[in-house]
């Protein structure tokens, strides 16, 4: 389906950058089809060098030329966008917008009509293929449009299909959640370290562990409960260590973690002005 669009991406950054490789390296898409735009020189020559796409600083090159056209900037400036490039968003074109806290209502009121919109929120390990998007429509798509936005984003990792209403609650969860990762495997290593192993044997076990339990629970399919109890074994030392974690209230802790970037998601999308 893909490989009859034009696609446009308004800004080359990483995870425009993202996109690109991933649509090229699934083949979706020719590079000949793919322009990138963006107002750094330096993101264009590495976007254009890496990916062999054409990359331009004028937007109106993407919005103007491309049926699908993918907007890939911060939400702050995305008001200055639509300003600049309403008139030529029109209802042959599909308008995916991956900035953080913008509602699919705002854009709909900046081009008018029945615009063909998709919402998604994509995170970081999406630059390695390992991402977790989140993606709802807009109330004009057709089912072929429906489609190609999931295969779109599949070109990254893995896709779920949400509700509007609930994109606060995955920005806290899966788009600020590799922070809380990182955070988790770096406190891990640093434990290894503290036990007298060195810090660079340290580090690729506690990532490897992560990893390889993420990996276990995906193609199992079972609840982490009964994949923790596995390893836990009467009177062990995994157990210990569990207690241990209960006491700190590692799990209350990151609860709370993803409602409070929820939350703040939420207060920075009423503004307009998101960040993650």
């Amino acid at each position: 389906m893909l490989s009859r669009y034009r696609i446009g991406f308004v800004g080359a950054g990483q995870m425009a950058e993202a996109l690109i490789g991933g649509l090229l390296q699934a083949g979706l898409v020719q590079a000949d089809r793919i322009i990138a735009t963006d107002p750094s020189a330096d993101r264009r020559r590495i976007v254009q060098t890496r990916h062999g796409v054409t990359t331009s600083p004028d937007n109106e090159q993407a919005a103007q030329y491309c049926n699908l056209v993918c907007l890939c900037v911060e939400p702050q400036i995305l008001d200055e966008i639509f300003q600049e490039l309403a008139g030529f968003l029109t209802t042959d074109k599909l308008i995916v917008s991956v900035a953080a806290g913008y509602p699919l209502r705002r854009m709909t009121a900046w081009i008018g009509g029945l615009p063909r919109l998709v919402r998604a929120m994509p995170n970081t390990p999406s630059s390695i293929g390992e991402g977790v998007t989140a993606v709802c429509y807009g109330d004009h798509l057709s089912p072929e449009d429906q489609r190609v936005a999931i295969q779109f984003f599949e070109s990254i990792g893995k896709v779920s299909i949400v509700e509007e209403r609930l994109m606060d609650a995955v920005t806290g969860l899966s788009g600020s959640g590799p922070a809380y990762v990182f955070t988790m495997i770096e406190a891990l290593a640093d434990g290894g370290v503290l036990a007298g192993l060195p810090r660079s044997v340290a580090q690729i076990l506690a990532a490897q562990t992560v990893a390889g339990a993420a990996r276990m629970l995906l193609e199992q399919g079972q609840h982490p409960a009964r994949l923790k109890d596995l390893v836990a074994s009467p009177g062990g030392t995994t157990m210990a260590g569990l207690c241990r974690l209960e006491e700190g209230r590692m799990r209350a802790a990151l609860i709370d973690a993803v409602e409070a970037a929820t939350v703040r998601c939420h207060e920075l999308g009423l503004t307009e002005a998101g960040h993650i």
